[in-house]
């Protein structure tokens, strides 16, 4: 079952133009495809389609994870295009100068232009290195 498909990360946005800005002046892509059904992106080896939505920015949850090797690197440079990161103070979870360090990982939280939430994370060990392999074994 589902041998022959493609997943991607879906993003609701309430104004698909200051969405599609967004993710140029922060992440520095611009779509791969822009239709009627919206902007697809190709971030971190899977697609991400932004699309128009009165329910954008809605969800209280993670919408997008990014792994990556360097979090001091990718915040710093992620701060210079503007990206505010998100403070927590949660049982079990509390974050400083929006980071948490959970031991094995250490991450942190942004919201995009249209609210939702995207986490970015450096994972203790080889993790980011089993996660590439695990698309790369799937491509």
């Amino acid at each position: 079952m589902l041998e022959n498909s493609v997943g991607m990360a879906v993003l609701a946005a309430s104004d698909l133009s200051r969405a599609i800005q967004y993710w140029h002046d922060v992440f520095g892509l611009d779509p791969v495809r822009n239709d009627e059904g919206g902007a697809t992106f190709f971030f971190g080896g899977i697609p991400v389609l932004v699309y128009e939505s009165q329910f954008a920015g809605t969800a209280k949850s993670t919408a997008l994870a990014i792994l990556t090797d360097d979090l001091d690197r990718d915040m710093a440079e992620l701060r210079s295009r503007g990206v505010r990161f998100n403070d927590y103070d949660l049982p079990g979870l509390q974050t400083v100068d929006g980071v948490v360090d959970m031991g094995d990982e250490r991450g942190a939280w942004f919201d995009d232009s249209e609210g939702n939430i995207i986490s970015i994370a450096q994972p203790a060990g080889d993790g980011l290195e089993r996660a590439k392999a695990m698309l790369a074994a799937r491509a």
